[in-house]
């Protein structure tokens, strides 16, 4: 036991700061009762901490771009990866076995890695993002518009819950940081010791800019008196302070951005095709088992409904039942053996226990497992409890559906099979009023269909759950940093995760207008119209003796950097050969009778993958040079035919140059224009290619 009582600190302004005094909340190991540490804000100024984010934090985070930020990720997963243990070891005195610790610290770090990627891979490397395509607004296409992302200059206020204090922290700081935005994070108190030491090591880290991680060990309510319209909370937590936050004027009148995720009734369907002996039976009853007792059912998305044919519940239930014993051992975690931990509170316990008294008192029978406190062999003091399965055999009894039991509680409902089911259940899905997540168990895809199609409006993720896929499945409760997590009504209306969604979450999208050259100065990115600087030739805008853009690295070449060709006719000959070695024979190319019938063609035309290729050779550089590679084009549109006797011509221009942060090249995406000889646009492109930084390898 502890002889000294310590306070847990907070970490604001780039130091850790810790209160005077012996007050504040007492946090407790779950499984033996014993005083961990006291937390407490009192004396600390949260205004400042707000504005050390909005000043500090904001100015080093601009200084990186998203590429840039995107990497600190992945150099800050593989630090905490090397500390894992550490981290593990405090995760028990939560109540959380080691397989609830994986779930929590390793899909953490996961997130760190998986928003690392995404990041480097989808967006560009600045601190402008556009979003959709160019609006020309006159005729002459001297005014345009387009939408722009950049980072809200406020800070991300995260206020989590006890459950998973390291993946809860980390599937929200991960996308503020890369958008650039500060985080200031608020743990829950039962896991505020693991929360403390995560934020421990990733400041020890070295990786983090100044100013963007500050962490406050204890109640900060008032923290949102210091928030405006520049800022933003996200809260994980219950739906009645949820609504209290919503309340507060700065939230409701003041523009404070605010994204909750809370409680959520989520249910597990199953088909009435997946009969006992088939895998989708078994996937399902390992489903609901597995959200039952992972982090002794402590979770958001576990499943608190299984909705299963009428006629199926008596075997669902047995089974449940079956596999629970068989495989659950109720104790502290780090006791050998043992697969359920505690509950994270005492409070917590008192709360669960008499969620499922009203329940019994309200309709729902218990099918497996006690109210009694299981005998752990513990000294006592530990947040213990069975697993309990309930049956409810009316399954519109109003508890059922709105009393969320967070903690290892399920109730089996069954529906009847008027009009083949799927329309019963999913009326009892929409009961919940709105959750996180659904499960459908069938191999049926019309019962897949109509289930899925019906619930989607009522969950934010639907997992569709059968033979399938049931190895390779992440789960009903797993939520996956590449998708949305959240969900409507009862379960919050936000979202999380969502993978580059979710960074966009930390921006403010915006119209700008003006001409083409001043949209380019703001976003990076060549907008037609604006100034070039073109090679190639001069009857198309070329300079004689310009430097064909091909031979410039990444130092030189500069956005707007342009070639032009020359006309090349195509014959019939031409489009004969192509068409003979490619084996593309299509009567367009081959059959001029045919071809004057189709009314987008006024004969036999030119192969559009024919004019794209001989673009290549019109507009390539060949000899050795910094680009290296061509990856690939984007956004292809044939526009006008070309029949035999028209000519072509390339218009290549640098419209968006992105260096790599870790590589000795990055990549260059050219628009490309292809005309005939009267000016019509006969194809429009992009070209992607990887070129050298600097000119080493042929100099």
């Amino acid at each position: 036991m502890n002889t000294t009582i310590e306070m847990m600190p907070s970490y604001v302004q780039d130091k850790w700061w810790v209160p005077e005094g012996s007050g504040g909340t007492e946090a407790l190991d779950a499984s033996t009762g014993e005083v961990l540490g006291r937390v407490s804000t009192e004396g600390l100024d949260l205004s400042a901490a707000v504005h050390y984010g909005r000043t500090t934090g904001q100015a080093e985070l601009g200084k990186l771009t998203l590429h840039q930020r995107a990497l600190k990720l992945r150099e800050l997963a593989t630090y905490l990866n090397g500390r894992r243990e550490e981290l593990y070891e405090i995760s028990a005195r939560t109540g959380a076995t080691r397989g609830d610790s994986m779930v929590d610290i390793d899909g953490g770090i996961g997130v760190l890695f998986t928003y690392s990627s995404k990041g480097r891979r989808e967006l560009p490397n600045s601190n402008v993002i556009v979003d959709g395509p160019l609006e020309v607004l006159s005729k002459d296409g001297s005014f345009a518009g387009e939408h722009i992302y950049t980072r809200i200059p406020g800070v991300a206020v995260q206020i989590n819950a006890f459950n998973f204090p390291v993946w809860g922290m980390l599937e929200k700081f991960a996308p503020a940081f890369i958008a650039g935005v500060p985080t200031v994070v608020k743990p829950a108190t039962p896991s505020m010791e693991l929360a403390v030491a995560g934020v421990r090591m990733m400041v020890e880290s070295g990786i983090l800019p100044p100013g963007s991680l500050q962490l406050l060990s204890g109640p900060a309510r008032s923290i949102l008196d210091a928030l405006d319209y520049r800022d933003m909370v996200s809260f994980t937590g219950s739906a009645s302070t949820a609504n209290l936050l919503r309340a507060h004027p700065n939230v409701a009148a003041g523009g404070v951005r605010f994204n909750a995720e809370t409680d959520s009734l989520n249910a597990a369907i199953l088909g009435p095709d997946a009969v006992p002996g088939t895998p989708e039976f078994d996937a399902f009853i390992r489903s609901v088992v597995t959200e039952m007792t992972v982090k002794a059912g402590q979770k958001c998305t576990a499943v608190r409904r299984a909705i299963v044919p009428e006629q199926l519940k008596p075997a669902v239930m047995e089974a449940i039942g079956a596999r629970l014993a068989g495989r659950v051992v109720v104790g502290d975690p780090r006791t050998e053996g043992v697969t359920m931990g505690a509950l994270a509170s005492l409070d917590q316990l008192s709360s669960v226990r008499a969620a499922v008294d009203t329940m019994l008192h309200s309709g729902g029978t218990l099918a497996w497992g006690t109210l009694d406190a299981p005998d752990v062999g513990s000294a006592g003091g530990g947040a213990f409890m069975s697993p309990v399965l309930l049956d409810w055999a009316d399954p519109d009894s109003p508890a059922v559906h709105t009393l969320e039991a967070f903690g290892p509680v399920c109730g089996v409902l069954g529906f009847s099979m008027h009009d083949g089911g799927a329309s019963e259940a999913v009326r009892l899905a929409a009961l919940g009023a709105g959750s996180l997540v659904a499960t459908v168990c069938t191999n049926d895809p019309d019962f897949a269909r109509s289930v899925v199609t019906g619930i989607a409006g009522h969950h934010g993720r639907v997992l569709m759950l059968n033979r399938e896929d049931a190895r390779s499945s992440t789960g009903h409760g797993s939520p996956v940093p590449h998708l949305v997590h959240g969900g409507p009504g009862r379960a919050g209306g936000g979202e999380e995760l969502g993978g580059i969604r979710s960074v966009m979450h930390h921006m403010q999208r915006t119209a700008i207008q003006g001409s083409p050259n001043m949209l380019t100065a703001v976003t990076g990115v060549w907008h037609a119209g604006a100034d070039r600087v073109v090679a190639g030739d001069p009857e198309y805008g070329g300079m004689e003796g310009a430097v064909h853009p091909f031979r410039k690295s990444l130092a030189e070449l500069r956005i707007g950097d342009a070639f032009a060709s020359g006309l090349r006719q195509v014959t019939l000959a031409d489009i004969t050969a192509f068409a003979q070695s490619t084996g593309d024979t299509f009567y367009a190319h081959t059959d001029p009778v045919a071809a004057e019938k189709n009314p987008f063609f006024p004969g036999i035309v030119a192969h559009g993958y024919l004019l794209v290729s001989w673009a290549a050779g019109l507009f390539v550089e060949p000899a050795p040079g910094p680009v290296l590679a061509n990856y690939g084009l984007e956004n292809l549109h044939f526009l006008t035919p070309v029949a035999p006797g028209d000519s072509i011509r390339v218009t290549l221009t640098a419209k968006q140059i992105s260096p790599r942060v870790t590589d000795d090249y990055g990549e260059v995406c050219w628009d490309t224009m292809l005309h005939n000889q009267n000016g019509d646009i006969v194809a429009s492109y992009d070209v992607l290619t990887l070129v050298e930084k600097e000119n080493t390898l042929y100099t």
